[in-house]
């Protein structure tokens, strides 16, 4: 268990929400903004087993995403400590634009073009008609830095999302954005970042060892 925090340092445990529907499916869909439905039975097992090994952390508040499944994901978590989970729009999932609730075989074939450049460029090259992962990076990397900064002395749970999480991660490792697709994010995963000195740091990466077979 992670103790309190020193009155200097602030830490956030970035979890990735549960699995939906849309997650589990084969293949499964492209899950934006428009797609904003409840977690799954497993999504919500997942979040629960998250929820049971966070509960002796000494949590001061819990953030999320607006989106449902972001939301029902805190819900989950904050009712171990008490807390009313709190939103930050910026943190909001990637818009994928007319990709939505598409898979990526279903996308290759009707914009292959646009497909090869989205993949060979994601940092610049959005989903078509959304977002490009620098977009979401310069929401979300200001968001999460000023909030870490806000809460030092403390430990707060934000509940965010697959592309969210990738692109503050990328940012904290240094990472090439357009590789920032390739960081693993599983679904209840828990990061665990630093904010000490002004500066933000990753201490663990896409912690699953809670969830054992769910």
């Amino acid at each position: 268990m992670l103790n309190k925090p020193e009155s200097d340092t602030s830490l956030i445990l970035l979890i990735r929400h549960g699995a939906t529907d849309a997650n589990l499916q084969r293949p499964y869909v492209l899950q934006g903004r428009s797609l904003n439905g409840p977690l799954s039975q497993t999504g919500i097992e997942q979040v629960s087993a998250a929820g049971e090994f966070l509960k002796n952390f000494p949590i001061d508040h819990v953030y999320a995403s607006p989106m449902v499944r972001a939301q029902q994901s805190a819900e989950l978590i904050a009712s171990h400590h008490g807390h009313t989970v709190k939103t930050i729009d910026e943190i909001v999932e990637v818009d994928v634009g007319d990709w939505e609730a598409k898979s990526w075989d279903k996308i290759m074939e009707e914009d292959p073009d646009h497909y090869r450049e989205f993949m060979a460029n994601p940092s610049e090259v959005p989903y078509k008609g959304g977002e490009c992962y620098r977009d979401v990076q310069q929401r979300v990397v200001p968001a999460i830095t000023n909030l870490a900064a806000d809460h030092l002395g403390e430990m707060v749970v934000v509940v965010a999302h697959n592309v969210v999480n990738r692109t503050i991660l990328a940012h904290l490792l240094d990472l090439d954005l357009n590789r920032a697709k390739d960081i693993r994010q599983n679904n209840a995963c828990v990061n665990i970042l630093r904010f000490r000195k002004k500066e933000l740091e990753l201490i663990t990466l896409n912690a699953v060892f809670h969830l054992g077979d769910v």
